[in-house]
């Protein structure tokens, strides 16, 4: 399976911004569809967005939409969340994951490969 490798993550104040990455360092099918989670304490693991390169197509959750950005970089193989106006509330363990299919998905298990998450805290 792909291996996903994250970065970026880290502790910011209400209403400041940071950029994930996850690079995806290993290739054994074509990822085209890349997508974000997160999960906080206590709680299911939770839809972000995603992005069908085919397809060209995202997916929003309504909790982040018009503040969350999913990108990617077809250069350096690596997608992107860009946070904006963070909120306490974001504070989660953020994964990156992969699938071979086409769609833009919402749950869990469609995706096939999962990044080591990346801790955000934003503080009030």
């Amino acid at each position: 399976q792909v291996q996903l490798v994250e970065s970026g993550g880290g502790l910011v104040q209400a209403g400041g911004s940071l950029r994930l990455s996850c690079a995806v360092s290993r290739r054994p099918f074509v990822p085209r569809t890349m997508a974000w989670f997160r999960q906080a304490p206590g709680k299911e693991r939770e839809f972000v967005a995603a992005t069908s390169w085919s397809a060209g197509s995202t997916n929003n959750a309504d909790s982040v939409r018009g503040r969350f950005t999913i990108s990617s970089d077809n250069a350096k193989i690596t997608v992107y969340l860009q946070m904006n106006s963070l909120k306490p509330e974001d504070t989660a363990v953020y994964y990156c994951a992969a699938a071979s299919y086409t769609r833009p998905m919402a749950a869990p298990g469609y995706y096939d490969c999962w990044g080591q998450g990346s801790q955000v805290t934003v503080s009030s």
